[in-house]
């Protein structure tokens, strides 16, 4: 890891021959450390962002990136109200496997600060729509996964079985969960074109000046298959003021037959990344990811009004405990979708200070305690009576939202070290227009 900008950059001319590249930096957005990636401009103008892969597990990564990307034909993009990146070339830098493809400008909106109401919330729901409108012939055609709903809940009763076998989960959460794997109502759903677990991160926005951020481009397309399309709207645990917008938003643009289990199963899925962490860490002998995860499982049980997960009987009473710390999990430990090295956005949080110890991925002393107090501080839903339920989600009863508080942090200065950080140059420019857009974004949703 640690390969300079433009060493990246020299490799775009071996994926992309004849091309030009007059200029290399460092992508803006946040990494997760997996990848070392850089921005290339050439002499036509356009950027282009390439990911050099250093272990196996980033390198097949690359590898269902690429070929997602080249299944999204001309006539599949067609369909979508938005961009995906477009395939460039493949390439080896090194040992090492490298992929290109176009930059995505925008910024990105980070899930804790994604508020109700119209803009981005809406945006990205519909957003979300047009991706499981696709046709699934996109997924067979290119030989990618494709599950139908019994697949994929035997899947998730497999990995029930392994986190439970590690003694590390409490039991409680181990008869919630086989008891909504065993509820029939739960599974009776149409598999769609997925994301495969999308994040907020996956949604990259464009300013508009009448109805607030709009979602431009989506991001992470290695785990596009045929699914369950709750795994992308799983995420909306981390984000409890945007949920109700999000999912009333798909359910307004999704072409389908109503899923009343839609987000009990969203929900599902969003408790049991903490199991695929906890499995995550087993097989790799790690006790400091075990111990986290099982910390973690036990604050979400600890939290629980009741251990039936077969229907959540009102969508917006509460957010579970540890729902708040899935953000936390590194995202490759989960079936979430990497997109931090695909745009050169700026995150909202990337406008404040942000610590080293927040921004390491190493599990420390301090952000293991500082999880533990915020998961202990938050309270899980009621889930309770099923078939009361199911009527009460197919009338739209809903509950009271319960708000989390978002603080913002200081300004981070730029590092003396960024050649492009001088006033005026694109960096400063997408900064000043993020900032921009969440602040006309805030004042027009206050209205």
């Amino acid at each position: 890891m640690g390969r300079s900008p433009f060493t990246l950059a020299a490799a775009v001319t071996a994926a992309l021959p004849g091309a030009e590249v007059t200029g290399a930096r460092a992508l803006s957005s946040d990494a997760d450390g997996r990848f070392d990636s850089a921005v290339a401009t050439l002499a036509d103008g356009r950027e282009l962002a390439i990911r050099v892969a250093d272990d196996d597990e980033s390198a097949r990564e690359l590898a269902a990136e690429a070929i997602a990307l080249r299944a999204l034909t001309a006539g599949a993009r067609a369909m979508l109200p938005f961009r995906a990146p477009g395939y460039v070339g493949e390439t080896r830098l090194g040992d090492a496997p490298a992929l290109v493809t176009e930059l995505l400008p925008g910024f990105q909106i980070d899930a804790a600060l994604v508020p109700a109401g119209r803009g981005a919330a809406e945006s990205m729901g519909t957003a979300i729509a047009a991706v499981h409108a696709l046709p699934v012939s996109v997924v067979r055609s290119a030989g990618l996964i494709a599950r139908s709903a019994q697949e994929s809940r035997d899947e998730l009763a497999r990995l029930i079985d392994t986190a439970a076998a590690t003694g590390r989960v409490p039991a409680r959460l181990t008869v919630r969960w086989r008891e909504a794997i065993d509820d029939d109502d739960l599974w009776r759903f149409e598999s769609t074109v997925v994301l495969g677990g999308a994040q907020a991160s996956s949604f990259v926005f464009a300013d508009e000046t009448d109805r607030g951020p709009e979602v431009t481009g989506i991001l992470g397309w290695h785990s596009l298959s045929v699914g369950d399309p709750a795994i992308d709207l799983s995420w909306l645990s981390t984000a409890p003021d945007a949920a109700a917008d999000v999912h009333a938003s798909y359910a307004r643009a999704v072409d389908r037959v109503a899923d009343p289990a839609l987000e009990i199963r969203a929900r599902l899925l969003a408790e049991l990344d903490f199991a695929r962490w906890l499995v995550h860490g087993d097989s790799l002998r790690r006790v400091d990811i075990v111990d986290d995860a099982a910390a973690l499982l036990q604050a979400l049980a600890d939290g629980l009004h009741s251990d039936d997960l077969s229907v959540i009987a009102s969508r917006d009473a509460g957010v579970d405990s540890a729902m708040d710390a899935l953000d936390r999990v590194p995202a490759g430990a989960v079936s979430g979708v990497d997109t931090s090295m695909q745009t050169d956005a700026y995150n909202p949080e990337d406008l404040w200070h942000t610590s080293d110890d927040e921004r390491t991925g190493d599990i420390t002393a301090a952000t293991e305690a500082a999880r533990r107090a915020q998961v202990g501080s938050l309270e899980t839903e009621d889930l309770s009576g099923v078939r009361d339920s199911l009527e009460d989600l197919d009338s739209g009863t809903t509950g009271d939202q319960a708000p989390i508080e978002s603080t913002r942090r200081e300004a981070e200065p730029a590092s003396a070290d960024d050649d492009d950080s001088a006033s005026g140059s694109p960096e400063d420019e997408a900064q000043r227009a993020a900032r921009a857009a969440l602040q006309r974004w805030k004042s027009s949703s206050s209205e």
